[in-house]
């Protein structure tokens, strides 16, 4: 099994609907740090896992400096954000997304 790792930061606002009072419902943003694992069993015909400009393209292009309640089909929290980064790349099967330094959500797929 082959495995890679590509970690990025993006600087995205999000606004998430919430049933309680939260300063989180008011429009902020992020510097998001977000880490995408990557395997396979086998190499592609470049030799490579994924490219690492093809989880780029993927993920870092279409979320730097967005509003993310436009871009995610669900309320933007970090554990959403999570999962539909990880569904944007068929080799992914887990993905870090880090708020700050204190505050880090983790998606896994169970077919690991």
């Amino acid at each position: 099994m082959y495995f890679i790792k590509k970690t990025f930061t993006i600087s995205a606002a999000h606004q998430l609907t919430l049933p309680y009072e939260s300063k989180c419902r008011s429009l902020h943003g992020h510097n998001w740090t977000v880490t995408v694992y990557c395997k396979a069993k086998e190499l592609n015909n470049d030799g490579m896992v994924v490219d690492f400009s093809h989880i780029k393209h993927a993920v870092q292009d279409r979320l730097d400096h967005r509003f993310l309640n436009d871009v995610l089909p669900s309320n933007p929290t970090a554990e959403n954000l999570a999962r539909w980064i990880c569904d944007q790349i068929e080799q992914c099967y887990r993905v870090d997304v880090a708020e700050n330094d204190e505050s880090l959500a983790i998606y896994e797929k169970d077919d690991c």
